[in-house]
């Protein structure tokens, strides 16, 4: 049998119980498109998440008050002591050469009054080095100058929710204007871009203010709650993690590491383990959506059995006028691999077309790449050779003369 004659065949067959085809063709549609939406969404859930953890700085450690150390027997815990002050912030800055922007934080939940609007947010008293160290741009206006950095000038940077909130949805004559915070007036001097983000770690709905007038008006301190580096070279970046805590346990007296008043986070620690949940939550995902993949090859297995039996007498003609077994195998063969690559064409395409759907219109942010199509079309093929070798290889060892005997 010539490769057209079997392809002929293998056309006429597949028409001839249309029904029961596009039943079959269905079972492996719905598992290839699961398999590809399900990785669309694990793949823009891990995008989704280094985006958010990118936002807030690369090559970045951020350091902060506590340690998890204990005094009269209660454990304090990491960040539930003030201990960090400028003098951490100078040390760093002139003996840390690795260190590239040192940016100090203080943060404090404030109402903020615009008006006869108001909202309550966090106030970040910083310095100029921190829209460098955390890439901030900015929507309107400008960012503070060290002049009013140093003189501790009431000024206000809004993030754009918080502007939103006070002003009114993507508003752009706020420069100038001015707010309450704790009933002390500043005056608005830009806006920052959107980052995207929710809840406590949404760098939108923040007030940013000079770290000396947070310390003056806000919260009545001299210490800061957070302290970020950056360095040039993202591999630097566990060096100068240790040449930093080395300098700390020193500053602070502290002489092991267990005593520490300070706890350091490596950002790309925290991308690390981010994208390591994310590959579990999407390879999970994905088994059980290839559960439906298994579901269409038993699909493939039992329509082509089902053909075996129906067309027993055929095959058995087939045989009587020379037909040999390996031209019965090739065309039940055949016939499950044309399903098979059929149902993976059109699940690859609705797939796409879910995952594309899903974004487009707000539910879930999915990412799309190449690998999983090929993959998934590539599994259709496996399933139907797989799953059609058996039918195949019943119908080739069938008798001649019982098959023609057959009713």
């Amino acid at each position: 049998m010539t490769i057209k004659d079997l392809f002929e065949e293998t056309i006429i067959s597949v028409k001839a119980n249309q029904t029961r085809t596009g039943l079959t063709v269905l079972g492996i549609v719905i598992g290839i498109a699961s398999v590809i939406v399900m990785l669309a969404i694990g793949n823009g859930a891990q995008a989704s998440i280094s985006a958010s953890i990118n936002s807030l700085g690369s090559n970045i450690l951020t350091i902060t008050g506590g340690g998890g150390n204990r005094q009269g027997g209660i454990n304090l815990g990491r960040g539930g002591q003030q201990t960090l002050t400028l003098d951490d912030v100078k040390a760093i800055q002139e003996k840390i050469s690795l260190a590239k922007d040192v940016s100090p934080e203080l943060r404090s939940r404030v109402q903020v009054i615009a008006g006869a609007n108001n909202t309550n947010t966090q106030a970040n008293g910083v310095l100029p080095a921190y829209q460098t160290a955390h890439s901030v741009d900015m929507e309107l206006g400008d960012f503070f100058t060290d002049e009013q950095s140093r003189s501790g000038a009431r000024v206000a940077i809004l993030g754009p929710t918080t502007r939103d909130d006070l002003f009114g949805v993507g508003e752009s004559d706020v420069v100038g204007n001015s707010i309450k915070i704790n009933n002390a007036k500043f005056t608005i001097i830009g806006v920052t871009k959107s980052k995207g983000g929710s809840g406590l770690g949404n760098t939108d709905d923040e007030i940013f203010i000079p770290l000396t007038t947070a310390q003056r008006y806000i919260s009545n301190t001299q210490y800061v709650s957070t302290i970020s580096v950056t360095t040039a070279n993202q591999s630097d970046l566990t060096e100068m993690q240790n040449e930093i805590t080395d300098l700390l346990l020193q500053t602070h007296n502290k002489k092991i590491l267990t005593d520490a008043d300070f706890s350091i986070f490596n950002q790309a620690d925290l991308a690390s383990t981010a994208s390591s949940v994310t590959q579990v939550f999407t390879i999970l995902l994905s088994s059980v959506a290839s559960i439906s993949l298994l579901v269409g090859g038993i699909g493939i297995m039992n329509m082509m059995l089902t053909n075996v039996r129906e067309r027993t007498r055929e095959i058995g003609l087939r045989k009587a006028i020379g037909a040999r077994k390996k031209d019965i195998s090739n065309q039940f063969l055949a016939e499950a691999i044309v399903v098979t690559i059929l149902g993976g064409i059109i699940g690859v395409v609705f797939g796409l077309l879910v995952a594309y759907g899903i974004s487009y219109f707000g539910i879930l942010q999915t990412q799309v790449t190449l690998n999983p199509i090929l993959l998934a079309f590539g599994v259709s093929a496996f399933i139907g050779i797989i799953f059609g070798y058996y039918p195949a290889k019943k119908a080739s060892e069938l008798n001649a003369i019982e098959a023609l005997r057959y009713e």
